[in-house]
């Protein structure tokens, strides 16, 4: 069993999360294709890199039309990924690590080869024809954000069903009670089985009001919330972890959302950071301005400082590599931007989440042409484009910066044919980068980006010996928000034992040396050095020259 949540039951706080995209982790039988027993035979790795939580994307039954976010069965697995019996032994095993397991709820949509759509599409007057959001004609202009019109006529009845994704991925109509019903019965299934709570996809688009044009935040969202944890969680209280994937949040939405009061979930996935280096849609490339990433990172720290909880991420699935995006993948200076970036990002307050293969630094993949891409989004962009009259090659420019299969080639576990994910072909091919970067060269390497993960994951434990309750529990208070390249801020927690304990965060978010114009640095002098990216530390940490992609944290202690 997982361990027992401390007093409060809040223990998410000073958790770290590792999100698995099972397709590309690992695969033990040969077949190209990641599985559950695949993830079995790694806990090891997730257990020796700290992590609390595992997030496993989902591995219900599907036609795999979107990389499995179009379920067909809500209470079985994939038969590429296993059984229930491989489910639960994988569940057992993450359990006696004393890790925790939250699965993917995906209940803004299903399959359209689900039994629940298969019932709603054969007839006007089907008892689940409601289940689904059907019209004669289309009622508005919403477009699928994989391409083309939300509204698909089916030929069945000659109506049109709504599919804010793929057309074989038809909207539930939460409106309907029964639907609400049937997934809270989903719910406790799962909880009942022993997961540890829901990472919930674009849960805020579950209220839709299709007379303003409303899906994102729609009226009566708070109120599902607020159902689903009366009927699943209420009487499991402070055991669960809630995650709510949410588009187009604001701060002062999300304060609502993670409100402990209001009992609707514990933390919300936003997107306004990963969006700064795009125009009006997420192929309209835009070079990233440190500033505006500053002012919207600070934004959220202090809009839930007093009232809910951050999420901190920089990849997942559907973002590409963060190294190539938000660093550099060049060779001279890869290995130190990944450390920095995980510098940065663990340190601000909230729970920090690392997709695969972040904690090795695993970068961008090359892509020569489209028939290298397996994605649905970018298939579908790049025909659209193209029969539009984009030139094929500016497309595939954006795709290779862009696109979600940057974030699902396989893991690198060592440096071998197939970087050690599957004794066959894999489904997608393994970056070419995998001799220089993997797990099996970063564990015995001291000095590797997986040690620097490390290290940072055991700053939130309480059983850490280097413990520092500060980076959990202390305020945050950014610096140097005008400067364009370094990134910099505090953090504040008095300790009964120790006094006040100030944390300052340095990082040269470039390839050439900085000066940190750091307020009030005389008052730095003495400090320790408590963690840094690169070796042979600086005499003066607070107002030495930052290096190129240098990284440093600094501890006082005043009483």
């Amino acid at each position: 069993m997982p361990p027992e949540p401390p007093v409060g039951g809040e223990w998410w706080r000073s958790a770290v999360v590792y999100q698995i995209w099972p397709r590309s982790f690992s695969d033990s039988d040969g077949d190209g294709i990641g599985d559950l027993p695949g993830i079995a035979d790694r806990l090891d790795h997730l257990a020796g890199l700290g992590v609390d939580v595992l997030w496993l994307s989902p591995v219900y039954p599907s036609p795999q039309d979107d990389a499995g976010y179009d379920i067909s069965d809500y209470r079985d697995i994939e038969p590429v990924f296993g059984t229930l019996a491989d489910f639960d032994a994988l569940l057992a095993a993450v359990h006696e690590r004393g890790m925790r397991l939250v699965i993917d709820l995906v209940v803004n949509h299903t399959s359209d080869e689900h039994p629940w759509f298969a019932e709603s599409r054969s007839s006007r007057d089907n008892p689940k024809r409601d289940w689904y959001w059907w019209r004669d004609e289309a009622p508005n202009d919403w477009r699928s954000f994989f391409s083309g019109p939300a509204w698909e006529r089916d030929e069945t009845t000659g109506e049109y069903y709504l599919h804010l994704f793929s057309r074989k991925q038809p909207d539930l109509n939460w409106e309907n009670p029964q639907v609400r019903a049937a997934v809270y019965e989903m719910m406790r299934w799962w909880l009942d089985c022993g997961v540890d709570g829901f990472r919930m996809d674009v849960i805020n688009m579950i209220s839709k009001d299709l007379a303003s044009g409303e899906f994102l935040c729609g009226p009566r969202i708070h109120e599902f919330l607020q159902e689903m944890h009366c009927e699943v969680f209420a009487s499991r209280p402070g055991t669960f972890l809630t995650v709510g994937e949410m588009p187009g949040v604001s701060v002062e939405q999300a304060r609502l959302f993670t409100d402990p009061a209001r009992a609707e979930v514990d933390m919300v996935f936003q997107f306004e950071h990963v969006r700064l280096d795009q125009g009006a849609t997420k192929w309209d490339l835009r070079p990233l301005d440190l500033r505006d990433l500053k002012a919207s990172l600070g934004r959220w720290q202090t809009g839930l400082a007093d009232a809910g909880w951050n999420s901190l991420y920089w990849n997942n699935h559907d973002q590409p590599r963060a190294v190539s995006r938000f660093g550099s993948d060049a060779p001279e200076h890869r290995v130190a931007s990944a450390k920095l970036l995980a510098t940065v990002l663990h340190l601000q307050r909230g729970t920090p989440y690392v997709y695969q293969g972040e904690e090795l630094g695993m970068t961008n993949t090359a892509f020569e042409s489209i028939a290298d891409f397996r994605d649905i989004e970018s298939l579908r962009h790049y025909a659209e484009a193209v029969a539009g009259g984009a030139e094929s090659e500016t497309v595939l420019a954006a795709l290779r910066v862009m696109g979600r299969d940057n974030a699902r080639t396989p893991v690198q576990w060592d440096a071998s044919e197939h970087a050690g994910f599957t004794t066959g072909t894999p489904w997608i091919p393994v970056n070419p980068n995998h001799r220089e970067i993997n797990a099996a060269d970063q564990w015995a390497d001291p000095a590797s980006v997986l040690h620097h993960y490390r290290a940072l994951i055991a700053l939130r434990h309480p059983d850490s010996e280097c413990h520092e309750p500060a980076v959990v529990h202390g305020d945050f208070t950014m610096l140097l928000p005008d400067d364009p390249t370094v990134y910099a801020f505090s953090r504040r927690h008095r300790d009964d034992e120790r006094g006040d304990v100030e944390l300052l965060v340095l990082a040269n978010f470039s390839a050439e040396p900085v000066t940190a114009a750091v307020p009030q640095a005389d008052a730095w002098d003495g400090a320790e050095l408590l963690l840094g990216n690169l070796p042979d530390a600086p005499a003066a940490p607070a107002t030495a020259p930052l290096r190129a992609w240098e990284a440093r944290v600094l501890r006082r202690v005043t009483r």
